[in-house]
């Protein structure tokens, strides 16, 4: 998607759609925001409604940093309990069956 194409308007309505999608699990959202979004609300000149996407995507690139470290912490903490938890680390686990040949 070309930005350079899009009313000022309508860069602040899709930056903040972006946003709040990515509080419905979908942390990938903050992460497009703050890539597309960036250069619109830090290098380019000012305009009316840079202010809101600059705080927009600050605050994409906070929830998506702390989307990050819980996602680290919960796969490092699994990783390294899931034996010691016996039978409740077998039911948080997915394995595909090979079955038989």
């Amino acid at each position: 998607m070309n930005l350079e194409r899009i009313p000022n308007e309508e860069k602040l309505s899709l930056c903040r759609r972006y946003y709040l999608g990515g509080f419905a699990f979908l942390p990938f959202l903050w992460l497009v925001n703050v890539l597309w979004f960036f250069r619109e609300a830090f290098l380019k000149p000012s305009y009316t409604e840079q202010p809101q996407i600059k705080s927009y995507v600050k605050k994409s690139a906070l929830g998506l940093i702390v989307w990050v470290a819980v996602l680290t912490t919960w796969i490092t903490i699994f990783q390294h309990f899931r034996a010691q938890w016996g039978e409740v680390g077998d039911y948080l686990s997915f394995t595909i069956p090979l079955g038989t040949a």
